[in-house]
């Protein structure tokens, strides 16, 4: 697999978990990973508890933006070695045809910006989705990706979307 791979987050509104995501891997995947995330249905603004949240842990929060997934799907879009979904219904709506056939696999959590409540409770939902987004991301870069074949590799990226917090993806529709 080409060094550095392409990673891509996926979620409906591309302004929580999705973002979290690539600040994430951008940082922790440093050299390895280009990441990038996008939704369905962009937001058009990124949650402010996101990136308070990922400020408030050291990471990263320039250039992140809400955008369509459209932008990754034409033939001028960088090839993707991975696309993982972290929501349920971005996991559920019929996808682009990604170019360079990626691996994909869902890695949904609790969407935090659900979240009602007292501030407290709404960074608490933050930071809960970010510790899950982490430890998937850390499972991930500690794989050894260039000696795995497709099949086995996306088999483990599968586990790691069913590790703790995991959800149910919707089923797709038509």
């Amino acid at each position: 697999m080409a060094d550095p791979c392409n990673v891509l987050f996926l979620c409906t509104g591309n302004s929580a978990r999705s973002i979290i995501a690539e600040s994430i891997l951008r940082q922790d995947g440093a050299g390895r990973f280009r990441t990038f995330s996008a939704g369905s249905r962009p937001a058009g603004r990124v949650n402010p508890l996101a990136l308070k949240v990922l400020a408030d842990c050291g990471y990263p929060t320039e250039g992140l933006r809400s955008k369509s997934w459209s932008e990754f799907a034409g033939d001028d879009a960088p090839k993707m070695h991975f696309v993982f979904t972290v929501c349920d219904d971005a996991a559920g709506e019929p996808c682009p045809v990604w170019p360079g056939q990626p691996i994909t696999a869902h890695w949904g959590i609790e969407d935090p910006a659900a979240v009602t409540g007292s501030e407290m409770e709404r960074i608490r939902a933050f930071v809960t989705a970010f510790k899950y987004l982490q430890r998937r991301i850390a499972l991930f870069t500690a794989l050894p990706i260039g000696s795995l074949d497709a099949l086995a590799l996306g088999g483990k990226l599968r586990e790691i979307g069913r590790i703790e917090g995991a959800t149910t993806p919707r089923p797709r529709v038509a």
